[in-house]
């Protein structure tokens, strides 16, 4: 897909960092926008900066973990335009702490937002999507943690590995039936997001009653820290993106130099060793535990 002008990108996510930015993206490339997110105020806000710049912004408040709000995103979306070419199954949250640690609520808002959020929006949009024969292209948010286990973050690590697979499946599907859609998985690292603070917008009824364990402490300073040092730009991983989009590229890649720890995993793998500690190369970032 290279045309973007005068097409319909879905977004959800849409009221901050990469979301926010493929909006941005999207309408200084004559696209109609579609951006969907919980927060109703900052969705409001970049709908209204987004239509003051003379892009066409139709904005939906949706909890992507709910079957339900997705498809009402979808049926508004075909509401509004009648088409869509570009998916951005983009909402995420963030959590950590040592994997016995996680309660039940922490996997299912996690993965609620994580997982069943792209799920819901394969299912919606793709068959929209194919039914019309238009060109398109769907983009899912992964990460690096879905090639990497860094330790102290393991229902997250678990939430992008689905991603990631889910993708690839995805993919391999179009493929298989000689669909006119592209698929591809971003994959960043640490960049200046808001998802350090993703903790605003949990469900009360998915929130913990207990205090946070010193291991999830951690891991929210260690996230925290790594997040807010990230020398890329939410902006810049957009327009990386679109330029995966335009080529026609699955993986998108944003932080080069983190590859050669992913490289170590896979070997990891293959030669059948025990896994590497993936921050070997930058202990700074490793969570601080007291084992006692």
């Amino acid at each position: 897909m290279q045309d973007f002008e005068g097409r319909v990108a879905v977004i959800t996510g849409a009221a901050s960092g990469f979301g926010r930015e493929f909006a941005r993206l999207g309408a200084a490339r004559g696209m109609k926008l579609v951006l969907a997110d919980v927060q109703a105020d900052a969705l409001a806000a970049t709908e209204a900066e987004l239509r003051a710049a003379g892009a066409e912004v139709v904005g939906v408040r949706v909890d992507v973990s709910c079957a339900d709000d997705v498809t009402r995103l979808a049926e508004r979306a075909y509401a509004a335009y009648g088409a869509v070419h570009l998916l951005f199954n983009n909402a995420g949250v963030g959590s950590g702490g040592l994997i016995w640690e996680n309660t039940e609520r922490d996997w299912q808002w996690v993965l609620g937002v994580n997982l069943w959020g792209v799920i819901h929006g394969v299912r919606q949009f793709v068959p929209r999507m194919l039914a019309s024969g238009e060109p398109g292209h769907v983009v899912n948010t992964a990460s690096v943690a879905g090639l990497l286990n860094a330790p102290n973050m393991g229902v997250y690590n678990v939430s992008k590995h689905a991603v990631v697979s889910l993708t690839e499946s995805l993919y391999h599907d179009l493929k298989l039936v000689q669909a006119n859609i592209g698929a591809s998985v971003l994959c960043p690292a640490y960049v200046p997001t808001g998802i350090a603070q993703s903790h605003r917008n949990r469900p009360d009824e998915l929130r913990d009653d207990a205090a946070p364990t010193a291991s999830q402490r951690a891991a929210q300073a260690a996230v925290s820290k790594a997040v807010q040092g990230g020398r890329m730009s939410a902006a810049d991983v957009a327009r990386a993106t679109f330029a995966a989009i335009e080529a026609e590229r699955f993986y998108v890649f944003t932080h080069p130099r983190i590859m050669p720890t992913v490289e170590l995993r896979f070997a990891d793998v293959l030669q059948q060793r025990n896994p590497t500690d993936p921050f070997r190369t930058k202990p700074q970032l490793r969570p601080q535990l007291n084992p006692g």
